[in-house]
Order: C-alpha cells, then structure tokens, then sequence
C-alpha cells in the first residue's frame, strides 16, 4: 500500500494527497506533518515499532470537503485519490488514482466559494511583441481572453480580474519579461506549467476540439497567439486536474482593453470601490451601497459592470433608459425583484451539472429556477426597452422543469449512491424494488407471530443488524425447544440466534432488491442528468439575461431609495454635477447633513480646479465623489446629484495618501511620485485625475515645486490638457490660475466663530491662504499645553522672526499650566497680517498684474475683519 501511495505522490508532489483507506482520507510522511498542522488534527504514525515509523494522519471521507477547503485556504493544493474498484471485487490491493486536483483556482464546491465573486485561475503568454492574458471561473464557464503590447497593461488588467491562481510557463521564471508579474503575484497562488503548455499551435488544436469548431473566427481571438497561447494553457491546466471533460466550456469571449473605462487597481482601492482600504472589509464601499441584487450569478456580473464600464455611447445610453423605465414602474419592479429572488445560481449548477458533481437537489433547483421564468417574462412584457426582452424557446424549459418534478424528490438526501432520491411512478422496475424493502418490516412481524405459534417459545424474536443480517433470536434458557431446522449463527450471554432458509432466502431477496435499488436511481438520476445538461447552453442564455435583468431593477432601486438621478452622457468633454453627494459617506456619516456641492469640469475654462481648504473640511470627499459619479453614470447607473451632465471618460486616475512600503522598501514620498509618474505617463485628453495632496512627504519647497510642476504638466499635456481636480495645502499653487487659462481655484468654507471654526463642507469659488492647522489639531485632541505654544511658534514665524537659527522660537517662553490663565486668540488679527505683508512688500520687483492680485489677497483679508 505505501508503494502505491509513493508511486501516486510522485506525480503531485506540490499537491497534499488525500488517499482513501475505507470511510478515510489518510496522509503520510510531511503531507502528514503539514496536514496535521493546518487541519488541527492528531499526527500519528504507522508501523510505531518500527525504527523509522510512518508519520500519517487522517479525515473522515464524509467530511473532507470542509477539510479540502481549510487546505485550499492556507494555500496548498490538495490531489484527491480515490478507490476507483470496488473493493469487495478487488484481487489484492484496491487500485486507486488521483480524481481531481483542486487548487484555488479549481473550485467547484459553492460551500468553498463566495455566491458573488467569480472565482478565476489566469494565465499570461509572451508571443514576439504581444503578451496575451486569459482567465476561467471553472464554477461558470466564463473563459475571457485579451492581448496587449505593453506588460503594464497585462499586469494591471490581471489585477482588476483579481484571480485566486496565476498560471505561468516554466520558462518565465527566468525572463526579465515576467519579473514585475512575479513581484505583482507574490501574494497569490502561481502553478508553473511546461512550456508546451503555452504552444500556440497546440494551443490552437486544444480550443477548437474544445469547442467544436474548425476556426476561431468566431470568438474574434483568431488572430491572436499569445491570447490564444494564454487561452490553451489555462485549458490543458483544467483538463490536468479534473481528470475529465468540461464541456460546459464550450466558448471564449474576446475583449479589448481600450474598450471600457479604465481604473488601475491603485484608484480601485483609493476610491474603496470593492473593500474599504481600513478594514478591508466589503462595508463602506461603492459595492456595498450599490450592490442590492437578488441573485448570486447578478451578484458576479454587477461586480463586472463596476469594473468594466463601456466605453460605447450607446450601450450607457440603453442601460439608463432600462433603468429609467424600472424606476418609474415601482410595482412592476418590486414584483420581478421577488420572482428574481426563487431563482437559483443556474451558473454554477450548470457547470456542476455538467462535471457530474450535481445532486438531486441541485437539479430541484434547477426546475424551480425554470418554472418561475414564465411569471418573470410576462411580468418583463410590460416593459420596453430591449436589455428587458428575452430571445428563446421557453417551451423547451416547460418540458425540463416538468421532468424533474415528476422524477426528483423534494426531500432527496444530498448523496446519490445511498438511493431515495426518484419519485414512486417514475419507474415500475424501481418501484417493485421500493415495495420489496418496504414490505420487509410487515414480513419479519408476520415471519415473528407465524414462528413463535410453531415453537411455543413466546419470546422468540426476528431481528436484523447488519453484521449478522436476519436472524431468529431465543432466550438461552428456551434454546432446547428449537427446531431442528433452526441453525444457530451467533451465541450470546442470555440468547441463541439463529437462521433458516426461508429467512436466508428473504434476506437475499431484500439485500439484493436495495442494492439493486439504489443503482437503479443512480442510473436513472444519471439519465435525467445528462438530459438537463443537453440544455446547458439555453440555460446559461437564461442565466445571463436573468443576471442583467437583476442588475438593472436593482439599480433602479437603489436609486429609488438613494434620490439618485440620471445622468445625461455627453460627448462635449464636460463634467457638471449639480449638488452632488458621495453615496457611501453620505449613508457612513451620522450626527450631520451631507452638504452637496456642485462642480463644473470642462476642457476650456475649468479644466483643472485647484481646492484648498484645511484638513477635515471635506477636501478628499469631494475629489472622491465627482469621480465615483462618473464611474455610476458610466456603468449605466443614475448618480448621487439632483442632476448631472457626465461626458465619457477613458481613465480615472488617483493620487490620494500614499503609506510607506517597508516591506519593500518604499518611502512614503518614493511611492507617491511612482504613483504620480504613472499618471504623468498614462492620461489621456478625455481622463480624469484626482491628486489629493501630492508633494507632502518632502520638504516644503521641494514639494511645492513638484506640486506645481505637475498641475503644469497636466494643464499642457499634449497642448489640450486633462480634467483634474487639485487638492493642496501649498496654497501658493492658486496663483497658477493667473498664467494657466483653464485652472480655477475653489475653496472648501469655513466660518470662524468664538474661537472656534466650523467646517461649511462646501465648495466655494477662490483660493484661501489659511490651513487652520493649529485648531484642527485642537479638535484632534492634541494637549492644551501644546496648542499654546504651537500659537506661539506660528505667531513668530509669521512676523517673519524666524531664520536659519532659533533663538526666537527658543525666546518663546512655555504657556503656563494655570488653568485660569487668559487664552491666547486662537487667531492673529488680519490687520496686523495685512501690515506685515505691506512692509515686507518689494513693489519694484512685481508686474503690474502680481501687484494687483496681491492688493486682491489683501482686500480679502479686509473683509475678513469686518465681518
């Protein structure tokens, strides 16, 4: 047995192999050692005498999927090998091979997968100057293929798919090529295939016996080799570890990646799109408020929607008008919402369906899913536009739905080899099976009464257990009384029992009828199988218009009880939002209104809006909103405004906080430019860009300029600019707005009362020059003591008594700790700020125009004392 378990293990190697000994999964030598560690369960040992005993542990057949899932989850594999005779029919011993691999990116099981996120194992090509990419959920048959010129591009769209397994070619451990894919994966499970995994040529073959097909025109991929490359590897691979057919992959989607609106893993997380960067949670995020669909596989594809908003005028325009229509039809919508609801994962059911891993009652959900379509269609007849009427034969999945119901039991256990799961009047021969085992009860108390009258022995009992089968039991004090026909098969302490041919023969003939039973409705099951299977393509059909239909009444609904409005898509380069709110903070925050404010982008006089204002007034919540409302508008949703006007954007990009990467030894300022140099290098005229704060991890000067340079930047780029939004503290940068004509400054209010201040939260046009810096940090709860002197600091450094040495902030004696000492104003008075500024002033060094904006800066000041 240990030779057959090497002779298997040397074929997985990178895999734990669970070997199956009776009702047990067992594991040896350091798969044991590993197992028992990661499962918590006892590390025993074979041959303990032995001077060199066998490590080995185990799991219980019946419970392994649990087991096989805390496996996958600390990151193993595990090569499942099964008894694959009969044991009782087996010479010797028992022969067994590996079943299925699972792998993280090879999961079946919904107990092991999340209902709303697509589970994908991808795989990454190099042909000449393309690198292709394509990725399967092997739950669903979804199979999507793409190619660039650029390794950038490859890596970042590899991350918006965000799968559970790389596959790469064993070659590519080596090449220059892959080694920023390797440093992107390293927190990923990466499987290395041969390198003629990756032939184009056998890649090619693999997919079309795949699908049937002669070309791949069809799937628009044919001229695409390292897609193609990419493609056939990740079916070798699915092949290698399944150990069977798929045949529910039976196509592959070809896309472009300049076909849908582009945001880089970096902005998806800055924008808390999927998981809220605290906690990492999916609480607080766009897809948490978004996200109300009723069905898991509407679930997946909404996701999709989030991360892959078209580009195509049309298509965001048909979506809208489906949403519009669902929102001012509310019955109708609550109606089909409810029906949505009885609607099963037909998805996943048909790739498990199609692998032989279903079970009755998968299939009972299958016809429960069937036979709410026709309520759902006629409840969609009320509606016009054409994302809501369905294309197929609903005839077909009548006739399906009504075979299931007149063969699958509702209450059909989990496991198909044990039997009750086929109806009584499904199958005579099944049924005179039935009636064989239900009658043996009657007959052993007929066979008990009819006994006892013959042998005068009132105690005498027939029983069964399944040691022993049927017997006849009798006291021992009685034993004497048997007849001779009675021959004894088992002595106890206070009884005989015994067997006879009649009751030999009925044992037979009952054995034999539930055996014969339970492999009669397996190949019954099996036929009703592969019959739903000879559907699948209908069905997925099915699925997927159910899927959108999902999506779209949920975000009819969502902005229903949101007061979201639709948004016009424009075409003019404009971005207007008229009182517009951030949808996740607004339902976050409590104690206070949201304040909605308005922003007008454009690409002639308000290209790039410079906002400045103190921190905790609102700044980063307004970037993050404007960019969050284009993602809504784009994706087909209405947005978070009382109206929008959203032209179509090629790319968001974000530069918010930056944290240092120590473990890679990245600063904080390091990372911050690496991350404003990849928007220096890939935005485009109809971008947008959301900078919050760049410059901050160097010196002041330093960063101003840095600061500066790229508004610069941005302003000019390719002589037409690009949209952004400029949040900055160096309030210098307002002065931009004098020799950029498309920047405008803006400004989130505060208003200064009793020597407090108080956040408006509203965008207001003009620049400020103040940071508050001092008294937010008094509402962060920094010391009193430290306020204090803090004061005093700033008050000398603005009368301009602070050089390269010093002795002034030194001079500044300690506050008291008296708590009835007299508070210093909290602000220095305007005058005295405005006759400071005059007499450092050098008028014979300033333009014309420099010296009336100063006198502008000036007069603000003023105002700011009377009022």
């Amino acid at each position: 047995m240990i030779k057959q378990y090497l002779s298997i293990k040397g074929q997985y190697e990178d895999a734990i192999l669970f070997y199956r000994m009776g009702d047990f999964y067992e594991m040896f030598f350091e798969d044991a050692k590993v197992a028992s560690r990661v499962l918590d369960i006892a590390l025993t040992s074979r041959n303990k005498n032995d001077q060199t005993p066998i490590p080995m542990c185990g799991v219980p057949h019946k419970a392994a999927q649990s087991y096989i899932a805390r496996m996958i989850a600390a990151g193993h594999k595990v090569a499942v090998c099964d008894q694959i005779e009969d044991p009782a029919a087996a010479k010797g011993l028992v022969k067994r091979d590996v079943v299925q691999v699972i792998t993280p990116g090879m999961i079946l099981d919904n107990a092991l997968l999340d209902a709303k996120t697509n589970n994908y194992v991808l795989a990454i090509a190099h042909r000449t100057d393309r690198i292709g990419l394509a990725y399967l959920d092997l739950s669903t048959g979804t199979f999507r293929l793409t190619e660039s010129a650029a390794m950038d591009q490859i890596i970042e769209e590899s991350l918006r798919i965000d799968p559970q397994e790389f596959l790469l070619s064993e070659s590519s451990r080596s090449d220059g090529l892959f080694a920023p894919v390797l440093h992107a994966t390293a927190e990923k499970a990466v499987t290395y295939l041969s390198d003629d995994s990756y032939s184009a040529a056998l890649a090619r073959e693999r997919l079309l016996q795949q699908f049937g097909t002669v070309t791949l025109e069809g799937f628009g991929c044919e001229g695409m080799p390292a897609g193609i490359s990419a493609a056939g590897a990740v079916l070798q691979y699915v092949k290698d570890t399944q150990k069977q057919q798929v045949d529910h992959i039976d196509g592959i989607e070809t896309y472009t990646l300049d076909a849908f609106l582009w945001i880089d893993d970096l902005s998806c997380r800055n924008l808390e799109l999927l998981q809220n960067i605290r906690t990492g949670s999916r609480r607080g995020t766009l897809l948490d408020v978004l996200d109300q669909t009723v069905t898991a596989m509407g679930g997946r594809l909404f996701r999709n929607w989030m991360r892959y908003p078209p580009l195509d005028l049309a298509t965001i325009r048909a979506r809208l008008d489906a949403v519009d229509e669902a929102l001012n039809s509310r019955q109708g919508r609550g109606q089909l919402r409810e029906y949505l609801k009885a609607v099963a994962d037909l998805e996943r059911l048909g790739s498990k369906i199609s692998m032989g891993k279903a079970n009755a009652r998968d299939l009972t959900a299958v016809k429960r899913s069937l036979q709410m379509l026709p309520q759902i269609l006629e409840c969609l007849s009320a509606f016009k536009s054409g994302l809501f009427v369905w294309v197929g034969n609903v005839d077909q999945f009548k006739g399906l739905a009504e075979l299931i119901e007149c063969a699958i039991r509702e209450d059909a256990p989990p496991v198909i080899q044990e039997g009750g799961m086929i109806k009584t009047g499904f199958n005579s021969e099944l049924d005179e099976l039935v009636q064989i085992s239900r009658d043996a009860k009657g007959y052993l108390a007929q066979l008990e009464i009819k006994e006892r009258e013959a042998t005068a022995i009132t105690t005498l009992k027939v029983r069964y257990n399944k040691v022993f089968g049927y017997y006849i039991e009798v006291p021992k004090a009685r034993a004497d009384q048997v007849p001779a026909h009675y021959v004894r098969k088992q002595t106890l302490v206070n009884a005989e029992r015994y067997i006879t041919d009649e009751l030999k023969r009925f044992e037979n003939k009952v054995l034999n009828a539930e055996e014969q039973r339970c492999k009669l409705e397996y190949v019954l099951f099996d036929r009703i199988r592969a019959q739903v299977f000879s559907h699948h393509a209908a069905i997925q059909r099915c699925a997927r218009f159910l899927s959108r239909c999902d999506i779209l009444f949920n975000l009819a609904d969502v902005a229903d009880h949101n007061d979201f409005h639709r948004p016009e898509i424009n075409t003019d380069g404009i971005i207007r939002i008229e009182d517009g709110r951030h949808p996740v903070v607004e339902k976050m925050i409590s104690g206070e209104r949201f304040v909605p404010n308005t922003i007008c982008m454009d690409n002639t006089d308000n290209q790039i809006l410079v906002i400045t204002g103190p921190n905790m007034a609102g700044k980063s919540t307004v970037l993050r909103q404007v960019a969050l409302t284009v993602l809504m508008a784009q994706m087909g949703g209405f947005v978070p405004a009382r109206e929008a006007s959203i032209c179509v954007t090629d790319r968001i990009f974000t530069r918010v906080g930056a944290l240092d990467n120590l473990s890679q030894g990245l600063s904080t300022f390091l990372v911050e430019m690496q991350e404003t140099a990849n928007i220096l290098h890939h935005a485009t005229g109809q971008s947008l860009v959301i900078m919050d704060e760049i410059g901050r991890g160097t010196s002041t000067f330093d960063g101003l300029s840095i600061a500066w340079a790229v508004a610069e930047f941005l302003h000019d780029m390719d002589a037409v600019g690009v949209k952004t939004l400029f949040a900055t503290h160096y309030h210098e940068l307002t002065e931009l707005a004098a020799t950029k004509n498309r920047v405008k400054n803006y400004n989130i209010a505060v208003k200064e009362w009793n020597d407090e201040i108080i956040f408006l939260r509203k965008l207001v046009a003009g620049g400020t020059n103040r940071s508050y810096g001092i008294q937010v940090a008094r509402l962060a709860g920094i010391p009193r003591n430290v306020i204090l002197r803090a004061k005093k600091i700033l008050a000398r450094i603005e009368a301009g008594n602070l050089t390269t040495k010093l002795p002034a902030i030194r001079e500044a004696s300690p506050p008291s700790n008296r708590v009835n000492e007299r508070q210093l104003s909290l602000f220095r008075k305007p005058a005295d700020a405005i006759i400071e500024r005059l007499a450092a002033l050098d008028v014979s060094e300033m333009t014309p125009l420099q010296a009336l904006n100063y006198l502008d800066e000036l007069r603000e000041i003023a105002r700011q004392v009377s009022n």
